[in-house]
């Protein structure tokens, strides 16, 4: 019998230990948790687009943004290959675990405004922190304008073919 034999019949604690640091060495891949493992940055367009979804859900919302940016945003929508913009009157900036956001809506005629803005709040907030997992710290609202229910819309047709 050989010496390894010998000290392995006598000893049973040598077998089972090496066979351990066998299992220990070969049942793990990489070492630690899978998420701690590099790291994931969201651009600040990600926020404000899913920001922006998240408050035209709002009722009372009428749209998003100032005049100006609204009537360039209609030029720009007729524009053919040319994308609805779902940021429009939304910033964000991004940090590695926190975000802020500044919105600016147009509400309709006859809406509380405060429970608009409480509503628009909310809903952003659940929506970017349940996405993206940063902590939203604050969300400032905006009214840049009132939808009058006799009002021609910024982003009607245009008389232009």
């Amino acid at each position: 019998m050989s010496d390894t034999a010998q000290r392995n019949q006598s000893d049973p604690s040598a077998t089972s230990s090496s066979a351990d640091e066998r299992k220990t060495s070969t049942g793990r891949k990489g070492g630690g948790d899978p998420a701690a493992r590099g790291r994931t940055t969201i651009a600040d367009g990600v926020v404000e687009k899913i920001a922006g979804l998240a408050a035209r859900d709002v009722l009372g919302v009428h749209a998003m943004g100032s005049g100006m940016s609204r009537t360039f945003g209609a030029v720009r929508d007729r524009v053919p290959g040319g994308t609805k913009s779902v940021s429009r009157g939304v910033k964000a900036e991004v940090g590695e675990v926190q975000t802020a956001l500044d919105l600016e809506i147009v509400v309709d005629y006859g809406v509380s405004i405060a429970d608009v803005a409480r509503d628009v709040r909310e809903n952003v907030i659940s929506a970017v922190e349940r996405m993206t997992g940063l902590e939203v710290v604050e969300v400032n609202i905006a009214v840049s304008d009132v939808k009058l229910p006799d009002e021609e819309d910024d982003e009607s047709e245009s008389r232009l073919q």
